[in-house]
């Protein structure tokens, strides 16, 4: 049976894990420094936590639910401790972008990152409907990177990652260098910010007079179907009216040369600002 140790295993991200590890092939060690976290984990699952050295002996594969600002610290701490061949998993490109994972040719870094539930699925019970986060009751897509390693190590690392953020829909491979395109670059930096811009244009409307529930509505409805067009879900073009105002519209919003947020050294000061 696989051993895996767990660093994180009572915080908001390592409890989900906890959860989802539970009843699996796995052999798990829980590791968990807070008293609340340690509380949370016999309270809610009945997992006792053990110290670090019990938990990373003959650990196969050791997994760090900790925060971005913490992963070379906590990674630093254990690696004169594993031995050779252990497969250390990050859930987050982060750090390892960054450079932030101790040198170490004889070990393996693993990285997966959910995709979270797509806008448009399939789901018809209420608590998958609800779970926007994923891993709970909602299907969902990942993606991982053997970042250094034996390939044959890649199987491994992506069955666990199929465990912890399940149900898993379709697993997708590659690079670290392009998760990091994909996050911080794709989802926080251009999706997030775009969204944060279209609450405040939300929020513009209602001030100018639009009743709060009826621009929600209004603009999350276009949300649907102007998104379903443009990622091609559904057949279907815009109106004339409707690409006149995008034609007009992108360059009043956009900066001309805003794709340069995917360069290389846009995306390192992006992480170094996170990390």
């Amino acid at each position: 049976m696989t051993a895996i140790a767990l660093f994180g295993a009572g915080g908001k991200m390592g409890y989900r894990l906890s959860s989802n590890l539970k009843g699996s092939r796995f052999d798990m060690r829980h590791v968990e420094l807070s008293p609340a976290g340690r509380e949370r984990l016999k309270s809610g699952l009945g997992f006792d936590c053990v110290p670090q050295d019990e938990a990373l002996k003959g650990a196969e594969v050791v997994v760090l639910a900790v925060p971005d600002t913490h992963i070379g610290k906590v990674a630093s701490a254990i690696v004169d401790d594993l031995a050779p061949g252990t497969i250390i998993v990050i859930l987050d490109a982060a750090a390892p972008f960054a450079g932030h994972l101790p040198k170490r040719a004889d070990i393996t870094y693993f990285v997966t990152h959910p995709c979270h539930p797509p806008i448009f699925n399939d789901e018809t019970d209420p608590a998958a409907k609800r779970d926007f986060f994923g891993g709970v009751a909602a299907k969902q897509h990942i993606v991982s990177a053997l970042m250094q390693g034996p390939e044959e190590h890649f199987a491994l690392g992506e069955e666990v990652a199929k465990v912890i953020w399940a149900p898993v829909m379709r697993s997708h491979r590659v690079t670290v260098e392009q998760m990091a395109l994909l996050e911080p670059g794709l989802s926080e930096t251009v999706c997030a910010s775009l969204l944060d811009v279209m609450r405040e244009a939300m929020d513009e409307v209602v001030r100018r007079g639009v009743p709060r529930e009826a621009a929600r509505d209004f603009l999350l409805g276009h949300m649907n179907v102007l998104g379903s067009v443009i990622f091609e879900e559904t057949p279907g073009v815009f109106s004339d009216a409707c690409n006149k105002a995008i034609e007009f519209g992108k360059p009043m919003l956009m900066r001309q040369d805003w794709k340069r947020v995917f360069e290389p050294q846009e995306l390192a000061d992006s992480i170094r600002r996170i990390t």
